[in-house]
Protein backbone atom coordinates (compact mmCIF):
# COMPACT_ATOMS: atom_id res chain seq x y z
CA UNK A 1 0.00 0.00 0.00
CA UNK A 2 3.05 2.30 0.25
CA UNK A 3 2.88 3.54 -3.31
CA UNK A 4 -0.88 3.99 -3.04
CA UNK A 5 -0.49 6.10 0.10
CA UNK A 6 2.02 8.23 -1.79
CA UNK A 7 -0.42 8.59 -4.70
CA UNK A 8 -3.06 9.81 -2.25
CA UNK A 9 -0.91 12.87 -1.53
CA UNK A 10 -1.78 14.08 -5.04
CA UNK A 11 -5.33 12.71 -5.06
CA UNK A 12 -6.55 13.90 -1.66
CA UNK A 13 -6.86 17.58 -2.71
CA UNK A 14 -9.40 16.47 -5.34
CA UNK A 15 -11.86 15.35 -2.65
CA UNK A 16 -14.60 17.95 -2.40
CA UNK A 17 -13.95 19.52 -5.80
CA UNK A 18 -17.09 20.38 -7.77
CA UNK A 19 -17.52 20.74 -11.53
CA UNK A 20 -20.66 22.39 -12.96
CA UNK A 21 -22.16 21.61 -16.37
CA UNK A 22 -25.12 23.43 -17.89
CA UNK A 23 -27.61 21.74 -20.23
CA UNK A 24 -30.62 23.02 -22.16
CA UNK A 25 -32.25 19.54 -22.37
CA UNK A 26 -32.93 20.17 -26.03
CA UNK A 27 -36.11 18.60 -27.37
CA UNK A 28 -34.29 16.88 -30.25
CA UNK A 29 -31.81 15.30 -27.81
CA UNK A 30 -34.74 14.07 -25.70
CA UNK A 31 -36.44 12.66 -28.79
CA UNK A 32 -33.26 10.75 -29.71
CA UNK A 33 -33.26 9.21 -26.25
CA UNK A 34 -36.92 8.27 -26.68
CA UNK A 35 -36.23 6.61 -30.03
CA UNK A 36 -33.34 4.65 -28.53
CA UNK A 37 -35.70 3.03 -26.05
CA UNK A 38 -38.63 2.48 -28.43
CA UNK A 39 -40.76 5.38 -27.24
CA UNK A 40 -42.55 7.74 -29.62
CA UNK A 41 -40.16 10.68 -30.15
CA UNK A 42 -43.05 13.00 -31.04
CA UNK A 43 -44.63 12.41 -27.63
CA UNK A 44 -41.95 14.69 -26.11
CA UNK A 45 -42.06 18.45 -26.54
CA UNK A 46 -40.87 21.50 -24.61
CA UNK A 47 -41.97 21.14 -20.99
CA UNK A 48 -42.62 17.39 -21.14
CA UNK A 49 -41.67 15.48 -18.00
CA UNK A 50 -38.87 13.00 -18.60
CA UNK A 51 -38.90 9.43 -17.25
CA UNK A 52 -37.37 9.51 -13.75
CA UNK A 53 -34.17 7.63 -14.69
CA UNK A 54 -33.21 9.80 -17.68
CA UNK A 55 -30.99 12.11 -15.63
CA UNK A 56 -27.98 10.12 -16.92
CA UNK A 57 -28.35 11.91 -20.27
CA UNK A 58 -28.19 15.39 -18.69
CA UNK A 59 -25.05 17.49 -18.36
CA UNK A 60 -22.71 14.95 -19.94
CA UNK A 61 -19.12 16.15 -20.29
CA UNK A 62 -18.25 17.41 -23.78
CA UNK A 63 -14.53 16.58 -23.70
CA UNK A 64 -12.50 17.70 -26.71
CA UNK A 65 -11.10 14.95 -28.94
CA UNK A 66 -7.54 15.98 -28.14
CA UNK A 67 -8.23 15.50 -24.43
CA UNK A 68 -9.16 11.82 -24.74
CA UNK A 69 -6.79 9.17 -23.42
CA UNK A 70 -5.90 5.87 -25.12
CA UNK A 71 -8.95 4.13 -23.63
CA UNK A 72 -11.42 6.74 -24.92
CA UNK A 73 -12.02 8.35 -21.53
CA UNK A 74 -10.92 11.91 -20.81
CA UNK A 75 -7.25 12.10 -19.89
CA UNK A 76 -6.57 11.92 -16.18
CA UNK A 77 -6.98 15.20 -14.33
CA UNK A 78 -9.24 16.87 -16.89
CA UNK A 79 -12.63 15.74 -15.59
CA UNK A 80 -11.82 13.13 -12.96
CA UNK A 81 -8.91 12.81 -10.49
CA UNK A 82 -5.61 11.49 -11.95
CA UNK A 83 -5.89 8.06 -10.34
CA UNK A 84 -2.74 6.16 -11.44
CA UNK A 85 -4.49 3.04 -12.75
CA UNK A 86 -5.61 2.70 -16.38
CA UNK A 87 -8.81 0.62 -16.20
CA UNK A 88 -12.07 2.10 -14.87
CA UNK A 89 -15.39 0.30 -14.45
CA UNK A 90 -18.65 1.35 -12.79
CA UNK A 91 -19.80 -0.49 -9.68
CA UNK A 92 -22.42 0.67 -7.15
CA UNK A 93 -25.01 3.43 -7.33
CA UNK A 94 -27.32 5.23 -4.88
CA UNK A 95 -29.99 7.48 -6.37
CA UNK A 96 -32.53 9.81 -4.76
CA UNK A 97 -35.28 11.23 -6.99
CA UNK A 98 -37.11 14.31 -5.68
CA UNK A 99 -38.80 15.44 -8.88
CA UNK A 100 -38.88 15.11 -12.65
CA UNK A 101 -36.72 16.93 -15.17
CA UNK A 102 -38.49 18.62 -18.08
CA UNK A 103 -37.50 18.77 -21.75
CA UNK A 104 -36.39 22.06 -23.27
CA UNK A 105 -35.71 23.81 -19.97
CA UNK A 106 -32.25 24.77 -18.61
CA UNK A 107 -30.70 22.42 -16.05
CA UNK A 108 -27.48 22.23 -14.09
CA UNK A 109 -25.41 19.20 -13.10
CA UNK A 110 -22.98 19.51 -10.21
CA UNK A 111 -20.33 16.77 -10.10
CA UNK A 112 -18.53 16.45 -6.77
CA UNK A 113 -15.61 14.17 -5.87
CA UNK A 114 -16.89 12.61 -2.63
CA UNK A 115 -14.04 10.22 -1.82
CA UNK A 116 -11.05 8.31 -3.18
CA UNK A 117 -10.15 5.12 -1.31
CA UNK A 118 -7.12 2.89 -1.99
CA UNK A 119 -7.68 -0.80 -1.28
CA UNK A 120 -5.55 -3.94 -1.45
CA UNK A 121 -6.92 -7.47 -1.31
CA UNK A 122 -7.06 -10.86 -2.97
CA UNK A 123 -7.72 -9.33 -6.39
CA UNK A 124 -4.81 -6.89 -6.04
CA UNK A 125 -4.57 -3.14 -5.60
CA UNK A 126 -7.50 -0.92 -6.60
CA UNK A 127 -8.79 2.60 -6.06
CA UNK A 128 -12.48 3.30 -5.47
CA UNK A 129 -13.70 6.71 -6.62
CA UNK A 130 -17.07 7.96 -5.33
CA UNK A 131 -18.78 10.78 -7.23
CA UNK A 132 -21.99 12.65 -6.43
CA UNK A 133 -23.98 14.17 -9.32
CA UNK A 134 -26.73 16.60 -8.36
CA UNK A 135 -29.27 17.75 -10.96
CA UNK A 136 -31.15 21.03 -10.61
CA UNK A 137 -33.77 22.74 -12.72
CA UNK A 138 -35.58 26.03 -12.05
CA UNK A 139 -33.57 26.32 -8.82
CA UNK A 140 -34.84 23.01 -7.45
CA UNK A 141 -32.75 19.95 -6.61
CA UNK A 142 -34.41 17.07 -8.46
CA UNK A 143 -31.96 14.15 -8.46
CA UNK A 144 -28.91 13.10 -6.43
CA UNK A 145 -26.88 10.29 -7.99
CA UNK A 146 -23.94 8.94 -5.97
CA UNK A 147 -21.93 6.24 -7.67
CA UNK A 148 -18.66 4.33 -7.38
CA UNK A 149 -16.04 3.50 -9.99
CA UNK A 150 -13.26 0.96 -9.51
CA UNK A 151 -9.81 1.60 -10.97
CA UNK A 152 -7.61 -1.44 -11.69
CA UNK A 153 -4.07 -2.03 -12.99
CA UNK A 154 -3.38 -2.83 -16.63
CA UNK A 155 -3.70 -6.42 -17.78
CA UNK A 156 -0.31 -7.97 -18.69
CA UNK A 157 -0.02 -8.60 -22.46
CA UNK A 158 -1.63 -11.86 -23.50
CA UNK A 159 -3.49 -12.37 -20.24
CA UNK A 160 -7.20 -12.22 -19.50
CA UNK A 161 -8.67 -9.78 -17.03
CA UNK A 162 -9.40 -10.98 -13.51
CA UNK A 163 -13.15 -11.43 -13.45
CA UNK A 164 -15.54 -11.77 -10.55
CA UNK A 165 -16.29 -15.40 -9.79
CA UNK A 166 -19.70 -16.00 -11.41
CA UNK A 167 -22.64 -17.13 -9.31
CA UNK A 168 -26.07 -18.18 -10.37
CA UNK A 169 -28.88 -15.64 -10.33
CA UNK A 170 -31.98 -16.41 -8.33
CA UNK A 171 -34.66 -18.23 -10.30
CA UNK A 172 -37.65 -17.55 -8.03
CA UNK A 173 -38.74 -14.38 -9.86
CA UNK A 174 -42.41 -13.59 -10.51
CA UNK A 175 -41.70 -11.67 -13.73
CA UNK A 176 -38.93 -11.23 -16.31
CA UNK A 177 -38.02 -8.73 -19.03
CA UNK A 178 -35.39 -9.61 -21.66
CA UNK A 179 -33.51 -7.19 -23.95
CA UNK A 180 -30.92 -7.95 -26.63
CA UNK A 181 -27.69 -6.04 -26.05
CA UNK A 182 -27.04 -5.25 -29.69
CA UNK A 183 -24.20 -3.18 -31.10
CA UNK A 184 -26.72 -0.58 -32.24
CA UNK A 185 -28.29 -0.19 -28.79
CA UNK A 186 -24.91 0.10 -27.10
CA UNK A 187 -23.77 2.63 -29.70
CA UNK A 188 -26.88 4.75 -29.22
CA UNK A 189 -26.67 4.63 -25.43
CA UNK A 190 -22.98 5.53 -25.47
CA UNK A 191 -23.82 8.42 -27.81
CA UNK A 192 -26.51 9.71 -25.48
CA UNK A 193 -24.04 9.67 -22.58
CA UNK A 194 -21.08 10.77 -24.76
CA UNK A 195 -19.15 7.70 -23.59
CA UNK A 196 -16.19 6.86 -25.86
CA UNK A 197 -14.74 4.06 -23.71
CA UNK A 198 -13.25 1.69 -26.29
CA UNK A 199 -14.32 -1.52 -24.52
CA UNK A 200 -17.82 -0.84 -25.88
CA UNK A 201 -16.93 -0.71 -29.60
CA UNK A 202 -13.28 -1.62 -30.29
CA UNK A 203 -12.98 -5.41 -30.10
CA UNK A 204 -9.23 -5.56 -30.77
CA UNK A 205 -8.49 -3.06 -28.01
CA UNK A 206 -10.90 -4.79 -25.63
CA UNK A 207 -9.17 -8.15 -26.02
CA UNK A 208 -5.54 -7.06 -26.30
CA UNK A 209 -5.41 -4.14 -23.85
CA UNK A 210 -8.08 -4.89 -21.25
CA UNK A 211 -8.19 -8.68 -21.45
CA UNK A 212 -11.92 -9.15 -22.01
CA UNK A 213 -13.13 -11.94 -24.31
CA UNK A 214 -15.62 -9.72 -26.16
CA UNK A 215 -17.01 -6.20 -26.36
CA UNK A 216 -18.36 -5.14 -22.98
CA UNK A 217 -21.94 -3.93 -22.78
CA UNK A 218 -22.28 -0.52 -21.13
CA UNK A 219 -22.93 -0.84 -17.39
CA UNK A 220 -25.00 2.32 -17.41
CA UNK A 221 -27.21 0.73 -20.05
CA UNK A 222 -27.70 -2.32 -17.82
CA UNK A 223 -28.88 -0.12 -14.96
CA UNK A 224 -31.15 1.86 -17.31
CA UNK A 225 -32.78 -1.32 -18.62
CA UNK A 226 -33.21 -2.67 -15.09
CA UNK A 227 -35.07 0.47 -14.01
CA UNK A 228 -37.20 0.38 -17.16
CA UNK A 229 -38.17 -3.22 -16.44
CA UNK A 230 -39.06 -2.34 -12.85
CA UNK A 231 -41.28 0.57 -13.95
CA UNK A 232 -43.35 -1.84 -16.04
CA UNK A 233 -44.20 -3.90 -12.96
CA UNK A 234 -44.36 -1.29 -10.18
CA UNK A 235 -46.99 1.07 -8.84
CA UNK A 236 -46.39 4.64 -7.70
CA UNK A 237 -43.68 7.19 -8.43
CA UNK A 238 -40.03 6.15 -8.33
CA UNK A 239 -38.24 7.96 -5.48
CA UNK A 240 -34.85 6.28 -5.58
CA UNK A 241 -32.83 3.12 -5.89
CA UNK A 242 -29.58 1.43 -5.01
CA UNK A 243 -27.76 -0.68 -7.58
CA UNK A 244 -24.72 -2.91 -7.81
CA UNK A 245 -23.12 -4.49 -10.86
CA UNK A 246 -21.36 -7.78 -10.15
CA UNK A 247 -20.52 -9.36 -13.52
CA UNK A 248 -20.00 -8.00 -17.05
CA UNK A 249 -22.39 -8.50 -19.94
CA UNK A 250 -21.21 -8.85 -23.52
CA UNK A 251 -22.51 -7.10 -26.61
CA UNK A 252 -24.46 -9.57 -28.71
CA UNK A 253 -25.90 -11.37 -25.67
CA UNK A 254 -29.02 -10.35 -23.74
CA UNK A 255 -29.86 -9.08 -20.29
CA UNK A 256 -32.74 -10.72 -18.45
CA UNK A 257 -34.19 -8.63 -15.64
CA UNK A 258 -36.00 -10.61 -12.97
CA UNK A 259 -38.12 -9.26 -10.15
CA UNK A 260 -40.19 -9.92 -7.07
CA UNK A 261 -43.64 -8.52 -6.30
CA UNK A 262 -43.61 -4.95 -5.03
CA UNK A 263 -44.16 -4.80 -1.26
CA UNK A 264 -44.63 -1.75 0.97
CA UNK A 265 -43.30 0.55 -1.74
CA UNK A 266 -40.14 -1.52 -2.24
CA UNK A 267 -39.18 -3.61 -5.24
CA UNK A 268 -36.19 -5.93 -5.47
CA UNK A 269 -34.89 -6.89 -8.92
CA UNK A 270 -31.80 -8.54 -10.37
CA UNK A 271 -30.35 -9.32 -13.79
CA UNK A 272 -28.87 -12.41 -15.40
CA UNK A 273 -26.97 -13.19 -18.59
CA UNK A 274 -27.72 -15.96 -21.10
CA UNK A 275 -26.05 -18.50 -18.81
CA UNK A 276 -28.09 -17.51 -15.77
CA UNK A 277 -25.13 -15.75 -14.12
CA UNK A 278 -26.02 -12.90 -11.75
CA UNK A 279 -24.95 -9.58 -13.31
CA UNK A 280 -26.64 -6.89 -11.24
CA UNK A 281 -28.90 -6.24 -8.27
CA UNK A 282 -31.19 -3.32 -7.51
CA UNK A 283 -33.61 -2.18 -4.82
CA UNK A 284 -36.12 0.50 -5.81
CA UNK A 285 -38.41 2.68 -3.71
CA UNK A 286 -41.82 4.01 -4.78
CA UNK A 287 -44.27 6.45 -3.22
Amino acid sequence: MGWMDEAMNDLRPWIGRTRITEDDLGVMAVRRAAATFNLDPESFSKGSELPPHWFSFVGVETVRQGDLGPDGHAKKGIVLPPIPMPRRMGAGRRVEIKGRLRAGEPAVKKAEVVDIVPKSGRSGDIFVLTMRHSYEQAGKLLVVDEHDAIYRPAVPPGQKTTATVPRAARADQVWTERTELSNALNFRYSSLTWNAHRIHYDADYTRSEEGYPALVSNGGLSMHLMVEAALKHAEGALTGYTARLVHPLWIGDFIEVRGEEQKDGQLRIWSADKNGVLCGEMELSFA
